[in-house]
């Protein structure tokens, strides 16, 4: 049979930009999953490549030259003439997502997993996890679930899941995880989104395929995987762009499923795959006084900005906070609560340019998280958590102010 009309049910792709320090033990990661969980399965690995500058596209084809056919071809894992070659140029992450989505389509492929290719600590179990609810339980979006630091994912902790659980009414934990799986079914979906077109972010693409995939009913889960350990980014987007692009897009996406959400009046758990990771307690360094300046001085310059944005109680709560001593600061999860869903109706009522309104957030984001970390000092894995619970159920009791303002 020729390898055009051979059946590929896997398809795994890696969208990659500058990963030569990383690519080597991903892709190796990757073919030993495939080989140990899924060995009679015809599998493709793609490199969707976003124009890497440095060796990332050598290493790849060196790679390939290693797994030659017949070593492989054996037990039907990877066959090397399916192990497609770098896409040079792409403009960015958005682009690399959507050729390995429209292989999937073209393949008609029974499960897709997108690999994060700068995660270092990727194991083959990670793969198997991540695939295993597509292609044998009929879950059509598998999220990941990691091991996090408890001061790690501030802006998931206390935006992005709060927030899209009260929204769409499931739990999923981590929705702007780099590493997840899809059906076949679902990679055609996506493709056919208007979202394209628009103004994608490579920050919150991951989220709109988590979003989209709750939102419109697919059979969603999550998966424990473990601790997630990347390679230091060359160029680290700094933080008011990368929350800017990130609450963003949960913004928008509000715009585009306002129907849905506004039905929502509850949420529940989503089945999880694996034990609940914990939450590591190592001590780290945080400039927490540099923090609360940031938010005093946002309170200072960013009035005029906030007088149009957030509601009068809550400008007046927000000034109470710089009456607070430092060791006792604590910006209050009520107070934050009504902080978000204020930017969020302000982003819908389009009250200034929404680039100015996000960006905006940021001294506020800060404060909100040295009051995290001055409230969990000391505490345990498990009161950790119950803070978080606590910041999710205000965000699902609050919800009316959100809804009855939007109307």
């Amino acid at each position: 049979m020729a390898a055009e009309a051979q059946r590929v049910d896997l398809l795994i792709g890696l969208p990659t930009c500058n990963h030569a320090r990383t690519i080597e033990a991903v892709t190796r990661a990757i073919v030993t999953g495939l080989t140990k969980y899924f060995p009679d399965v015809p599998s493709m690995l793609l490199n969707a490549d976003c124009g890497s500058q440095d060796n990332t596209a050598q290493i790849w084809e060196q790679l390939l030259q290693e797994f030659p056919a017949p070593a492989v071809r054996g037990e039907r894992v990877v066959h090397s003439e399916k192990m497609l070659k770098p896409f040079k140029a792409l403009s960015d992450k958005c682009a690399a997502y959507r050729v390995i989505l429209n292989h999937a389509q073209d393949l008609n492929v029974t499960a897709c997993a997108i690999i994060d290719p700068e995660v270092s600590s990727f194991t083959p179990e990670w793969l198997e996890a991540l695939i295993r609810p597509v292609y044998t339980q009929d879950y059509e979006y598998v999220a990941p679930l990691y091991r996090r630091h408890k001061f790690e994912g501030t802006i998931t902790n206390n935006i992005l899941y709060p927030l899209t659980r009260a929204l769409y009414g499931k739990r999923i934990r981590q929705p702007t995880g780099g590493d997840f799986a899809l059906s076949g079914k679902l990679a055609g979906q996506y493709l056919g989104k208007a979202a394209w077109q628009q103004n994608l972010s490579p920050q919150g693409i991951d989220l709109w395929m988590t979003t989209s995939a709750i939102a419109e009913g697919y059979r969603v889960c999550q998966t424990a995987l473990g601790r997630k350990l990347q390679a230091a980014k060359a160029q680290p987007t700094d933080l008011p762009t990368m929350l800017a692009a990130v609450v963003g897009a949960a913004f928008s996406l509000m715009e585009e499923h306002q129907v849905t959400w506004l039905a929502v009046t509850k949420s529940e758990a989503v089945t999880t795959f694996g034990e609940q990771p914990g939450i590591d307690l190592e001590s780290v360094q945080i400039n927490v006084e540099r923090m609360v300046k940031a938010l005093r001085q946002g309170l200072r310059d960013l009035s005029s900005v906030w007088e149009i944005i957030l509601s009068q109680e809550t400008q007046a709560d927000l000034l109470q906070l710089e009456l607070q001593d430092q060791d006792e600061f604590r910006f209050p999860q009520e107070l934050w609560v009504r902080v978000i869903y204020d930017f969020a109706l302000a982003y819908h009522e389009q009250v200034l340019h929404r680039d100015h309104l996000l960006k905006s957030l940021t001294p506020l984001y800060l404060g909100r998280t040295a009051s995290f970390i001055l409230e969990t000092q000391t505490s345990t894995p498990a009161q950790i958590e119950q803070n978080t619970e606590r910041l999710c159920e205000l965000f699902e009791v609050m919800k009316p102010y959100l809804a009855e303002r939007w109307r």
